[in-house]
């Protein structure tokens, strides 16, 4: 379950230690330099645990900055790492002698065991993904000459991290936070070994998950394709379809059902979109890979018990 916290819950001049509190509470102790106007309903925190990982979904008013300074860490040192990943706004992260500055979408490793500090622009907002430091297996030393460096989100390895980051607050009251909780550090453990160039160093079992985030991942960016198929996804990552298949075998799905699945589900919600009400059903079933109307009319009734054509009718009475 999920904790939200506001900074308004408080009275005016009670907030900023409140806010203290809160954030120190979260994750780990820091100083807050807070705005001179109050703090108000923009400053929101929520925090939820997904299995192996603590996330923290922040957003802030007015411009914040945040220092973790040696005196925190000799008093209270939770030997944690943790990823920050901007949302909105512009944050600044010096950690190690470097500065990151971040878009939206970036990232930045954090040790949390070493001083480091923060600045964000006004109305900013960005998720917070924090771990032991020993569920990270990768050398310290590699680690970091990574940390404080910007990852940019919209490359590569980088770019999946992110996005399954940002994902993570909208499942903190779902049943599979621990699933998804292992898939953030597999992904980010391959993302990193490959970025110090340790990539021998990732666990077998690790490298398995995290090549499983990444074929659903293409996936759903190939949806709409219709020559997606177990053989293109083999060949554009570069293993052979056999073993795809093979590492299907631990899902609840095969990679054919997973595909057919997700175009029904969005085919479903784009009949059910009264914004889409004047495109053909033909053509919301070729926008996600169907090119045989008659085939996917049988699948589509197959699977919800109408035809799509009864479903958008259903929804207009």
């Amino acid at each position: 379950m999920s904790a939200v916290f506001r900074a308004d819950d408080q009275p005016v001049n009670a907030r900023a230690d409140y806010w203290h509190q809160v954030v120190g509470d979260t994750l780990a102790r820091l100083d807050l330099a807070l705005p001179s106007t109050p703090l108000d309903a923009r400053d929101r925190l929520r925090v939820g645990d997904l299995g192996p990982v603590r996330v923290v979904e922040l957003s802030t008013g007015e411009t914040s900055r945040a220092s973790r300074r040696p005196a925190h860490i000799r008093s209270s040192d939770p030997e944690l790492y943790k990823i920050d990943v901007q949302v909105r706004g512009h944050g600044l992260i010096a950690h190690g002698g470097r500065e990151a500055r971040c878009a939206p979408g970036d990232f930045t490793l954090v040790d949390l065991s070493r001083p480091c500090g923060w600045a964000n622009s006004p109305a900013a907002g960005l998720v917070a993904v924090a771990f032991p430091r020993a569920l990270l297996p990768l050398p310290a030393d590699k680690l970091a000459s990574v940390a404080g460096v910007r990852v940019r989100g919209d490359d590569g390895l980088g770019a999946l991290v992110s996005s399954l980051a940002l994902q993570l607050p909208g499942h903190l009251d779902s049943g599979e936070g621990a699933r998804l909780g292992t898939a953030m550090l597999d992904l980010l453990t391959v993302a990193l070994a490959g970025r110090l160039g340790v990539s021998r160093a990732v666990p077998t079992e690790s490298r398995r998950r995290a090549l499983l985030v990444q074929i659903r991942a293409f996936i759903e960016e190939h949806l709409g394709d219709p020559e997606l198929s177990p053989r293109s996804i083999a060949s554009a990552m570069y293993i052979s379809v056999r073993y795809l298949h093979k590492l299907f075998e631990t899902e609840q799905t095969t990679v054919v059902d997973l595909i057919r699945r997700r175009r029904l589900e969005h085919c479903h919600r784009d009949l059910l979109d009264p914004g889409l009400a004047a495109v053909p059903v033909s053509a919301i079933a070729a926008r996600w890979g169907f090119t045989t109307p008659a085939h996917f009319s049988r699948l589509f009734r197959a699977t919800y018990g109408v035809p799509p054509i009864e479903l958008r009718l259903s929804r207009r009475m």
